[in-house]
């Protein structure tokens, strides 16, 4: 066959001459003695068994290979309670290592009745094609392309025929893109213009040609680096790129034109793909953005993938500033028809954990947009004429990040960090120039002007955060009791790695949302923490979040706010343990406690009354036996004790002997309950109190 056009417009029997893979033409149907010896074949097969079937198939006798046998051992293989699944599985690889068996593809994928034996022939060419492509003769080479493109057009102009065979399609595709990869462009230029000619006189045709383009794209831009060598890649990019203008040019007559939702989603699709690379032109100087954000996005079956095509142009970055009020107006008419679907103040969380599959799949795409584009244009947005969809698409966000998914939240994180640093950078700038320089500071006025102002406008934005935060912090790595799958509290037996790294991230981030305004950040903290004592919002997940939280911003406040407000923490926590009754409750509050006052050594060191409270009460959960309680006690007092050493063998206010006298006079009994391993701890702690060596003393000699 020489061009897909003239393919499309004739019936494939007339046009598409299969040329034997061996023979160069293609073989007679079967005639009657054939049959008969198939059937005798299959007499034997079954009067001798899988085995002699497979040695039948292995045999290099000349014969004519038996597809009907093949058909039997693939059966035999792909059922998993036949006795001979084994020995079948074992002549599979066997045959598929025959260096011939290649020559027989065009046999199996013709005649053969069981659809994995078509799928085994469709491997051994695909084999063929990856590792002796270049060795084989160019007729035969021909042979196997004009083959693959005849039998990819027969099924695909055929609607009932596409739709049956739709898997074993797909791979027959993957077949037609694996010869692309050896033979465009040099030795099939015409493939693009033949391609997008044929798919002009019939939808359903087109839309299988554009699953081929998209896996084409894939193929040179997604998956080439492993597969190809790189002068070969660079030819095909700047092939594809060359002729890119009639596939996009094709693309958008398909998306103005088309009523078939089937194939204006592959087109969204392929176009998709596309966008990672193609020429900033074609995006910028076309009605596609338009036709994407007003047809498609409002459109509930095409919503997704208009979304995937959207975020690939939100995410580009490096560009021009000229492009900045094309952002711009994308960024104002997404938020536009965003609020068409739903208002920001809608709850996402029930919606997500009740909608169908691609409601869930929305939000997860709507979180790698919003998030994308704001990590890449925040700056571009910061207009007055954009300053409104800015701040609504931030809220949007926000309402993002409450789902209940990690990933969706990780995906929502980058962004509020990347945010909450740039602003506490900014914030830092303004107050080292607004305080640092003359009285007056005229010369910076502006630009701090700017600063407050950046601060001022996301601010209620920046609540809604400081709320997700707090509500969703990470279990921190010194946090030893977790709750299991079946809601008990166990000893937590493994580190999971990217749980560690997700706290260290949303630590940064409430940190800088805390030097931004610690007072709000202060005040959800201790709201929430009286839902906890009032028992009105009281979970175990409520709590942990809290406190880790609570932990996390070790620092972040001035010596007296942290007085005040760590005062309150650790008495309500205190009066929590007291009062809440059942040992997995105290479990948890106590491993919460010794977080939150193992993350704050500057206020230990500075309240001795509250050093020896804690320090009191960590020697009580010593002695209690659920699992990790004792481990994390021990944990805890190292810390301390490392971190405040001095204060323990230095006489305090009202006391009648340092702390280490009594600890010794205590310790056999402290330590009665304690492991092995617990012990050594404990004693590594003690030494370290008795480690520091006082104040530096200077003596002034005549």
């Amino acid at each position: 066959m020489n061009s897909w056009t003239s393919s499309a417009t004739k019936s494939v029997t007339t046009t598409v001459e299969f040329i034997p893979l061996d023979q160069g033409c293609r073989p007679p149907p079967p005639s009657p003695q054939t049959h008969s010896r198939n059937n005798s074949n299959s007499t034997m097969a079954a009067s001798n068994g899988i085995e002699a079937a497979a040695q039948r198939l292995l045999s290099p006798n000349g014969a004519e290979f038996d597809v009907t046998l093949l058909d039997q051992v693939v059966a035999a293989a792909y059922n998993p309670i036949d006795p001979n699944r084994a020995v079948a599985n074992k002549a599979l690889m066997a045959l598929q290592d025959t260096p011939d068996i290649w020559t027989k593809a065009d046999a199996i994928l013709e005649r053969a009745q069981n659809p994995q034996s078509r799928f085994f022939g469709l491997q051994v060419l695909d084999d063929a094609i990856r590792t002796r492509w270049r060795v084989l003769p160019p007729e035969q080479r021909e042979g196997i392309k004009n083959y693959v493109v005849g039998k990819v057009i027969q099924i695909s102009q055929d609607e009932n025929l596409m739709t049956t065979e739709k898997v074993f399609l797909s791979k027959l595709n993957l077949t037609l893109v694996q010869i692309l990869k050896q033979e465009w462009p040099h030795n099939w230029p015409s493939f693009i213009p033949d391609l997008v000619g044929s798919s002009k006189t019939s939808e359903i045709l087109c839309e299988n040609n554009m699953q081929i383009l998209k896996l084409l794209s894939e193929e040179v831009f997604d998956f080439s680096r492993d597969q190809m060598v790189t002068e070969k890649v660079k030819t095909m990019k700047e092939s594809l790129n060359s002729e890119f203008s009639a596939i996009y040019y094709l693309c958008e007559f398909i998306l103005e034109h088309s009523k078939r939702p089937s194939l204006l989603k592959v087109t969204l699709q392929t176009l998709q793909r596309f966008l990672t690379w193609i020429p900033l032109g074609f995006i910028f100087q076309t009605q596609l953005i338009d036709i994407l954000l007003n047809r498609f996005f409002p459109e509930h079956m095409f919503r997704n993938d208009t979304l995937d095509c959207l975020t690939e142009v939100a995410s580009l970055t490096d560009l021009e500033p000229k492009y900045d009020p094309l952002f711009r107006k994308l960024f104002s008419g997404f938020v536009a028809q965003l609020g068409n679907i739903f208002s920001p103040e809608t709850d996402l969380t029930q919606p997500f954990e009740n909608g169908s599959e691609e409601d869930c799949i929305f939000i997860q795409h709507l979180a790698i947009f919003l998030s994308g584009f704001l990590k890449a244009h925040l700056k571009a947005l910061e207009t007055s004429e954009t300053q409104q969809s800015l701040i609504t698409g931030l809220y949007y966000l926000v309402r993002v990040s409450e789902v209940n998914d990690v990933e969706i939240f990780r995906i929502c994180l980058e962004a509020w960090h990347m945010l909450a640093n740039d602003l506490y950078q900014t914030d830092n700038e303004f107050k080292r120039h607004g305080y640092g320089g003359s009285v007056l500071n005229l010369g910076n006025n502006g630009n701090n002007n700017a600063a407050a102002s950046r601060k001022f406008m996301y601010g209620p934005v920046l609540t809604g955060v400081r709320r997700v935060m707090i509500a969703k912090m990470a279990k921190p790595e010194e946090v030893l009791i977790v709750e299991d799958e079946n809601g008990d509290i166990v000893r937590e037996t493994t580190k999971d790695t990217d749980v560690i790294a997700q706290y260290k991230t949303m630590r940064e981030t409430l940190v800088y949302l805390t030097h931004l305004n610690c007072d709000d950040t202060e005040n959800i903290m201790l709201s929430k923490l009286t839902a906890q004592v009032d028992g009105s919002e009281w979970s175990w997940n409520n709590l942990n979040t809290l406190c880790w939280a609570i932990g996390s911003i070790s620092g972040a406040m001035t010596e007296d706010e942290e007085k005040r407000f760590l005062v309150t923490v650790i008495k309500d926590l205190l009066g929590l343990c007291e009062n809440k009754r059942g040992k997995d409750n105290k479990a948890v509050i106590a491993s919460n406690i010794m977080y939150v006052v193992g993350q704050y050594p500057r206020f230990l060191k500075a309240h001795w009354k509250f050093l020896k409270t804690v320090v009191n009460k960590l020697f009580e959960f010593m002695h209690e036996v659920h699992p990790g309680v004792q481990d994390m006690a021990c944990d805890t007092f190292l810390k301390i004790a490392t971190k405040c050493k001095r204060k323990f063998v230095t006489l305090q206010t009202d006391e009648r002997v340092p702390f280490i006298v009594e600890l010794v006079d205590s310790l056999p009994t402290i330590i009665s309950d304690l492991e092995p391993h617990q012990v050594q701890a404990f004693y590594e702690a003690v030494g370290c109190m008795l480690s520091d060596k006082g104040p530096a003393v200077t003596i002034d000699r005549p």
